[in-house]
């Protein structure tokens, strides 16, 4: 005879149990655990520069000599005023939003899956590539002027992403499919003072798609190379085109259209704070086991005008 509800409840429970201590809050080795699950699972996080947070507030420090430093030395003479380059001193601040989620397992479920050590492994391991879907398309579409109609507006609206807060230097595409022509129209857009050898070009799965295939149907070793390895996405100069599964392709009127960014991707800083919450419960009537997770984030630019953006790529 198989087990108990009851029994099987009190297994799970304290598979989690394991993971937490007072409050439900994830015991540190457990959030270093869930942190890197998070990232594995999110590829603009992998890219992104990531900040784990004590608090719901951290302000980061910036300093960053914009113009010209260098001037004649003249021995004798100080530096007259007017040459002196002063640093300019710079914060972005991310404030944490709370999102709180939850997933449940049917006591059938319970009884297939509570067998094993690695049972409450596996409950960090579904919730974090959950979140972590969750946590990049808020990241890429966040969007606050979005109407609260849908469970995925709902969340989209707490917070500008990646896309909304792109707004000093816009180019348009004008309707066409991802080619050289839009990455040298970002390019020339972006002032010299912010090239770096860490920049790239993030898009959606198609667009960087259409760009491969222009590749790949040169005559060149390089078509040849692009066409053998599957369409893998190239570069443009040597900065990488990479394809973002989250981004979106229904943008414009024709709900048919992407966006392009050109940035370096530690630029974009993703704040996640340290203090994540697992609880559990049990609904008997729908015999179902809960899990409840509750986490806190936010996000921002480190410097949004060193960011370009294109709009208008088709992507369907």
């Amino acid at each position: 005879m198989g087990e108990s509800n009851q029994d099987l409840i009190q297994k799970a429970d304290g598979a989690v149990a394991d993971m937490v201590s007072g409050g439900g809050y994830l015991v540190p080795e457990q959030q270093k655990q869930f942190f890197e699950i998070l990232i594995k699972e999110s590829k603009l996080m992998q890219m992104a520069l990531t900040k784990s947070m004590k608090g719901d507030r951290l302000e980061i420090d910036k300093t960053a000599f914009l113009g010209q430093v260098l001037v004649p030395a003249n021995e004798g003479s100080a530096i007259a005023e007017d040459d002196r380059s002063k640093p300019d001193f710079q914060k972005i601040t991310l404030q944490t939003k709370e999102f709180i989620g939850e997933t449940r397992y049917t006591y059938t479920q319970l009884e297939d899956n509570i067998e094993g050590e690695d049972f409450g492994n596996r409950v960090r391991s579904m919730l974090g590539k959950a979140v972590a879907r969750d946590v990049e398309d808020l990241i890429i579409n966040g969007d606050t002027s979005l109407p609260p109609t849908t469970k995925r507006n709902r969340l989209l609206r707490q917070m500008d992403g990646v896309l909304k807060r792109a707004v000093t230097r816009v180019v348009a595409a004008g309707g066409v499919r991802l080619h050289k022509g839009v990455f040298e129209t970002m390019y020339r857009a972006m002032p010299a003072e912010f090239i770096r050898e860490g920049m790239a070009f993030i898009t959606s799965k198609n667009a960087a798609f259409d760009y491969a295939s222009t590749v790949a149907n040169r005559q060149t070793a390089l078509g040849d190379k692009t066409l053998i390895e599957k369409y893998q996405a190239t570069d443009f100069m040597g900065y990488g085109v990479v394809p973002i599964p989250l981004f979106p392709e229904n943008l414009g009127g024709g709900t048919n259209e992407t966006n392009v960014l050109m940035a370096e991707l530690k630029n974009i800083v993703i704040g996640i704070q340290r203090n994540i919450r697992i609880e559990t419960d049990r609904d008997i009537r729908a015999r179902e086991w809960l899990v409840v997770i509750t986490i806190r984030l936010d996000m921002n630019y480190q410097h949004e005008p060193a960011v370009v953006k294109a709009t208008g790529v088709l992507a369907a």
